[in-house]
């Protein structure tokens, strides 16, 4: 017996000394390693006051969503998302995309056009500015490339490299997939100003973004930049970039205007009245681009699913919709066709023109709802 008790208690001491190991990993890793951005502080915290989104020291929904998964949801998430086998879950090929070169985009002066890089990035030019929205153009949406599944595909339409002048960019929330460390690093010396909900300024700033770029806005805020006229509107989701940061930084949609463009990025966010909101305040628009992938029921209320994207498309009064947060990755657990081949089916119910682009291929506001790539 005695015997036992003495295994038992090496086994334990055993344990505890590994969790102390990872843990002292894990806090060297978030301290030493930049891709996981700034933290905000108590004196930011405090000219965050006077939002009503920030309630005891985090940012929160209007709806009282996420709430906090219990240690059994996590583990139960996780062993499903690691050990689950899903059918179709990636391309059996790599994705092609349409390539476009330096000298289109910076001899284009067409009128507003879109172009699409998969997930929820774009690159915008608008009354002859060039607008980044949610630049995530890395091959992983993770803090280091051991820890996320690669992108669907290794192209991407233009290397940031080979990219013009940046007027603007603009962030809907500070999670890897919209938010990625070496995208911003490597645009930075073409990038004029930055939009973000409150807090996200943080993550710039410490990746060496002056604060003098950085507009950081919360909920129904306007302002204008040049000729546009720029709006953070509500979302439904969350934030954070590490364990113990969770909200403390906002999330967003943006209405982006023009005198001859009214435009939409929903962001991420799950079904709510704020969809209304912002068609009754802004709409009808032109062109919105829809949250619309990494959908599951045991997340309901922070991502879409695709038939409530097309509802949320005509709540928003879109006179043509485009499906985003798709076509990159692999983030839930249904198949990478999974969101197009849904969407489209509510959409055309709902008789809401959709816009289903290649990767790449130009997205021009006056050709709306063309391109309509058939996605197998």
């Amino acid at each position: 017996m005695k015997k036992i008790k003495k295994i038992l208690q090496r086994m334990l001491l055993s344990i505890l000394g590994l969790i102390g190991i990872l843990v002292i990993v894990y806090f060297l890793f978030v301290n030493i390693y930049p891709s996981f951005g700034g933290n905000v502080n108590k004196e930011r915290q405090a000219s965050y006051q006077h939002s009503e989104q920030f309630k005891n020291g985090k940012f929160v929904n209007k709806k009282d969503v996420p709430k906090d998964p219990s240690f059994y949801d996590m583990l139960k998430i996780s062993r499903k998302f690691f050990f689950e086998k899903v059918e179709n879950a990636r391309p059996e090929n790599e994705l092609v995309v349409q390539k476009i070169d330096s000298a289109a985009i910076a001899a284009y002066d067409q009128g507003t056009r879109h172009i699409w890089f998969g997930q929820s990035s774009f690159l915008l030019q608008i009354e002859g500015q060039n607008i980044l929205i949610d630049p995530m153009f890395g091959e992983v949406p993770a803090p280091h490339p051991w820890l996320g599944g690669k992108r669907f595909h290794k192209e991407l339409p233009i290397e940031i490299a080979q990219l013009p002048k940046i007027d603007a960019v603009i962030i809907s929330h500070d999670h890897y997939d919209h938010l990625d460390y070496e995208s911003i690093k490597n645009l930075k010396h073409k990038v004029e100003a930055y939009y973000v909900p409150l807090g996200v300024g943080v993550h710039l700033e410490a990746w060496d973004i002056p604060s003098d770029q950085i507009t950081e806005m919360d909920w129904w805020q306007e302002t204008t930049f040049k000729n546009l006229q720029l709006v953070c509107t509500p979302a439904q989701h969350f934030s954070g970039r590490k364990f113990d940061n969770g909200q403390s930084t906002l999330w967003a949609s943006w209405v982006i205007k023009s005198d001859r463009a009214n435009l939409l990025f929903s962001g991420d966010s799950g079904y709510g009245h704020h969809f209304k909101q912002n068609g009754e305040q802004y709409g009808p628009f032109d062109f919105a681009m829809m949250e619309c992938g990494q959908y599951n029921t045991m997340w309901p209320d922070i991502h879409m699913f695709p038939e409530e994207t097309a509802q949320a498309g005509v709540d928003v009064q879109a006179k043509a919709m485009m499906p985003i947060h798709w076509g990159a990755f692999k983030l839930a657990l249904h198949s990478w066709t999974d969101p197009i081949e849904r969407v489209k089916k509510k959409a055309a119910a709902l008789q809401l023109p959709l816009v289903t682009p290649q990767i790449g291929e130009p997205i021009a506001k006056d050709s709306l709802p063309k391109p309509n790539t058939v996605w197998r």
